[in-house]
């Protein structure tokens, strides 16, 4: 089984440049005016274009203000702090700075649209160090 993911963004352009400069990520297609393909992870990544207010799931709009979701990406790097910087730098809001914990270093953002995602460095066993 192979996973895309897809994130929908109000801004094609601007979260183009937010994955490719704060995340390292690299344009592979664009699909028109309404999606991009974004490379260099273990999954390709499409960034939607999808307005403001339009209809997304169980008829709840869209809205790329801060919100919360049980779902989001973690983005494992070899220098957290190194990824920090450069995500902020493109535009990411720190919501937890780097932290070390018992399988590495962890920090928590929020992109330009409003979605959550994590960097984290591995360290030692990484999760190896939490399983049971």
């Amino acid at each position: 089984m192979q996973l895309l993911v897809n994130i929908d963004v109000p801004d094609l352009e601007a979260a183009t440049a937010f994955y490719r400069d704060g995340l390292g990520l690299t344009v592979a297609r664009r699909f028109g005016k309404m999606a991009v393909e974004m490379t260099g992870g273990s999954s390709p990544i499409y960034l939607l274009k999808k307005a403001a207010g339009s209809v997304g799931a169980a008829d709840e709009r869209r809205r790329y203000e801060r919100h919360w979701s049980p779902v989001h990406l973690d983005f494992i790097v070899e220098d957290v702090d190194a990824a920090s910087a450069r995500a902020v730098a493109a535009g990411a809001k720190v919501e937890q700075a780097a932290e070390d914990t018992p399988y590495g270093r962890l920090a928590l953002f929020a992109d330009p649209f409003g979605h959550g995602f994590c960097l984290l460095q591995f360290t030692g066993a990484g999760y190896d160090a939490i399983a049971d």
